[in-house]
């Protein structure tokens, strides 16, 4: 019977939760939108704000969020936290330009992951190495060396992001990217960039190389300088 009792209860406890997490009572009516900038602002605010009040405190949806800003690609995720009985806090993080792309006349500011940005418009203040393209597509992401080249500008240290001078693309070395000064570095495929980055920092930091004519690396394990020669110091 003792049993029984218990699991009436829990049943009946159940139920009301159930009954009570989809309730007027816990409607959420104040929807709070953080972390927008973009030049889509409104639309994303009142999208979530849109989605947000469909939801309440105890049954909130981030499926339902994300699928509500799923058109915005300066959107890369979002968070939301209930404030009881009737709030909601919505944190949007926004994927950063680390590039800006440049076809006929256009610009558009390129995710580190070659997300085109349309939401963004590509003004000095950004203060990014410009990548020269073909074509420019209206959304979604950059397809082949253009696609390559954005994510090795993207996987750049943002120390040495400003000191970019040009981006190309070649046959025998895939992406190359002029620092100032005029070395080249040889990056192959845009995979690994992070890897391929921090082996080129190595190589230019080594105070032992001087006069370089380019860096190699395409296997970032293996990085080689061309036309180094060795500084030799004395006791």
């Amino acid at each position: 019977m003792v049993v029984l009792a218990v699991a009436a209860g829990v049943a009946l406890t159940s139920g009301y939760f159930f009954y009570l997490r989809d309730s007027s009572l816990v409607a959420v009516t104040d929807v709070q939108v953080e972390g927008v900038r973009s030049g889509d602002r409104e639309a994303i605010i009142v999208a979530l704000e849109e989605a947000g009040e469909e939801m309440t405190t105890l049954h909130l949806e981030a499926d339902r969020l994300e699928a509500a800003v799923a058109a915005f690609p300066t959107v890369e995720s979002v968070r939301a936290d209930a404030e009881f009985p009737h709030g909601l806090l919505i944190e949007v993080a926004e994927r950063p330009p680390t590039v800006i792309a440049q076809a006929d006349g256009r610009e558009v500011p390129i995710a580190d992951d070659g997300t085109v940005l349309a939401g963004l418009t590509a003004t000095k203040e950004l203060d990014l190495p410009v990548l020269r393209v073909q074509q420019l597509p209206a959304s979604g992401r950059l397809e082949g060396e253009a696609l390559d080249q954005a994510l090795v500008v993207g996987a750049t240290p943002e120390e040495l992001r400003p000191l970019i001078e040009s981006i190309d693309y070649a046959k025998d070395y895939g992406v190359v990217i002029s620092m100032e000064g005029a070395i080249p570095i040889r990056f192959g495929p845009g995979a690994r960039g992070a890897a391929k980055w921090a082996a080129a920092a190595a190589v230019l930091a080594d105070p032992k190389l001087q006069s370089l004519s380019y860096v190699d690396v395409r296997v970032p394990e293996r990085p080689a300088a061309g036309g180094a020669t060795i500084a030799l110091t004395t006791g």
